[in-house]
Parts: C-alpha cells; structure tokens; sequence
C-alpha cells in the first residue's frame, strides 16, 4: 500500500505576507487619490470659468491659469527667492526644535503618571487658546524677526508632538517590556532598539502633525512681525493691490505645503503598514 500523499502548499513568507497586506491597503487609497485629484480638477475648471465669465470679480480672484503664470514670473525673476528661502529655513527650524523638544517632555510627563494626570487635560484643551495673543511677549524676549516667529511657531507645533509620543509610548505592547528584562537591555538599549521602533509609527504621526502647525505659525507670524518671508511678501502685495503677485505667492505655499505633506503621508503610509504586519 503506499503512503498517502497529502497536497501541501508553503507558506507565504512574513515578508510577501506583509506586503500583500500593505498593497491590499493601498489599493482604496489609490481610489481615493484620483477621486481627490477629480474634485481638485473639477474645482479649479469652475472657478477658472467663474472668473472668466465674470461671476467673480478678478478684484476678488483672479483666474487659476493667472495664478500659475503670476508663479511662474515670481519663480523665473527671483524676486521673491529671498522671501522663500526665509519661509523655508523658520519652518525647518520651527519644526525640528518642537518634534525634539515636543518628544523629550512627552517621553518624560509618560515616565510620571502623577505629572501626567494634572498635565494631561491642558493638553486636551491646549488648541483652544489662540497662541498668537503671546507675539508681544515674544517680541520682547526675541526681537522683531526669526526668533519671534519660530517661537510662536514652536508653541504651535510642540503640543501636537507631545501628544502623539505619549499615545506611541502608550501603544508599545507588553511583551516587548518583558523581552527587554529578559535580554537584560539597559535604558538607552532598550529605548533604541524596542520602544522607539515600536512606537515610530506613531510618533511620525506627531512629526506631521508639528511640520504642518509649523508652516502654520510661520507663515501667518510673517504677516505682522515680519519684513521678509512669503507671508511677508503676501501682506505687502495685497496692501497694494497686486492681487496678482498675491494669488501667485499663495499659490506657491499651497503647492509647496502639498508637497511636503505628500512626501511625509507617503512615509507614515509605510509605517503604518509595518505597524499592522
């Protein structure tokens, strides 16, 4: 009698498994992206139109199509590079003071519980204060200029990154403490090589979060404590009713917040598909 054959299949490794899964993710956000992509489309041919026909006056908007070309003439004249680059380094440094400091005072109130339960409800209700009534203290302990702007920028942007590194130290499963004690890992040990991989994927949700509540701060600060920057630059065209110049500036933050959001959602995408493996 012979043996009797059963028809095995192998199993699909960890890492095709992971991917199958991601990709499988993927598939409704793609979706999503070109219905995105429609509506955006959709709502600049009508506002294209609406200020073609008239429907619109061009004193209030100005064409789409005059927005790209008023861009491109403040991109190929370099009138405004100074403006940008000003913009740019205050965001940088705005968003990388408050993600560092942001995720050291999260990672210490998480170390206190006593010191979280009082803290803890201020964060919760921390955006319902408007930061800006702050500038003229700013003003005083910084100058008119970066420092002033970057500091209302970093008060925007910090809360966001304190609260995601307190839910990422949160969600760091138990087993993986017990591993820790186990392997005999030492603080800084296993803070490398445990708790921050396992919390990243939340944390970058915090470093978002503080790039976008940075270009925020920036951008508006620039309006009235600033003699240079696109935020600037705006205010002083639409003091002189250059609504071109204006449309064309606003047009340039809104493509380049777009881009870096993009690149940032793109990372957080593959974290969160790591996180789900």
């Amino acid at each position: 009698m012979g043996r009797p054959s059963f028809e095995t299949r192998p199993a699909a490794a960890p890492q095709d498994e992971a991917e199958r899964v991601a990709n499988h993710g993927s598939q409704p956000m793609t979706r999503a992206g070109w219905i995105r992509l429609l509506v955006i489309a959709a709502a600049v041919a009508v506002l294209e139109i609406a200020c073609r026909v008239g429907w619109i006056p061009v004193t209030v908007v100005i064409p789409p199509s005059a927005m790209a070309t008023s861009l491109y003439d403040i991109i190929a004249s370099g009138t405004h590079w100074n403006d940008i680059l000003v913009s740019l380094r205050s965001v940088v440094a705005a968003a990388v003071i408050a993600v560092l400091l942001g995720f050291l005072v999260g990672a210490v109130i998480h170390a206190f519980p006593v010191v979280r339960g009082a803290v803890e409800p201020l964060l919760a209700s921390y955006y319902a204060v408007p930061t800006f009534m702050f500038y003229p203290v700013f003003i005083i302990l910084f100058g008119v200029g970066s420092g002033a702007i970057i500091a209302i920028a970093v008060l925007l942007a910090i809360v966001a990154m304190i609260s995601a590194t307190l839910t990422g130290l949160d969600r760091i499963p138990t087993v993986l403490g017990k591993t820790a004690r186990i392997m005999r890992l030492g603080p800084v040990e296993r803070a490398f090589r445990i708790s921050l991989p396992a919390a990243m994927p939340y944390l970058f949700t915090g470093v978002k979060l503080a790039v976008a509540y940075a270009f925020i701060g920036v951008i508006a600060s620039e309006f009235i404590l600033s003699g240079a920057g696109m935020g600037y630059a705006i205010a002083y065209a639409y003091n002189n009713f250059n609504n071109r110049e204006m449309y064309g500036l606003m047009l340039l933050i809104v493509l380049v917040v777009t881009v870096v959001n993009t690149a940032l959602d793109t990372v957080d995408r593959r974290l969160q598909a790591r996180l789900r493996r």
